[in-house]
């Protein structure tokens, strides 16, 4: 299925980054994407080209809100027998060197600037998080964003202003 590869393989950086971003690790996320992959190509490869993007991104919702409910089972097991996380590894993807502008001091000015702008949306709530990443990462609009989050159109709106609004507070500095 030449198409499916072609979709699977245009959609799979930005939902690694709205995977991490939703998780905080880069581990978790390949794995969550990678189900979300499988699950689309046993379940719906079979569906119309056109319905693939919702349905992909309503299974990645899917596993990122599992993803959450296993992580609060774990840190409560975590809590209860002493132990915490201590794998805190750089992201390799931060290690790579952005070609596009040669000028070093625009570089960091960037590299701050995307890293203040991911250190807000992961500090959003799950909901606002998913609205955001879908409208504006993904360019979905309300209505598939709303089959995605498997809520009512005026939900994505409201997590939607309300995640821009505190977006722009926290990023302040930055605009």
């Amino acid at each position: 299925m030449p198409a499916l590869d072609r979709f699977l393989a245009g959609v799979e950086r930005r939902a690694f980054v709205m995977a991490r971003l939703a998780t905080g690790d880069a581990d978790d996320a390949h794995d969550i994407v990678q189900d979300a992959m499988l699950t689309l190509v046993r379940s719906y490869a079979s569906r119309g080209e056109q319905e693939w993007g919702p349905l992909f991104h309503t299974i990645l919702q899917s596993r990122i809100t599992d993803w959450h409910r296993r992580n609060k089972v774990r840190n409560r097991l975590r809590v209860w027998f002493g132990k915490r996380d201590e794998d805190d590894e750089d992201d390799p993807l931060q290690n790579i060197a952005d070609g596009r502008s040669p000028d070093p001091p625009t570089q960091m000015k960037d590299k701050q600037a995307m890293a203040a702008l991911e250190t807000a949306i992961h500090t959003l709530p799950a909901r606002q998080q998913q609205a955001f990443l879908l409208r504006v990462w993904e360019g979905l609009d309300v209505a598939q964003t709303a089959r995605a989050m498997s809520c009512s159109e005026g939900s994505v709106k409201t997590h939607y202003s309300r995640a821009v609004h505190a977006l722009r507070e926290q990023l302040e500095d930055h605009l």
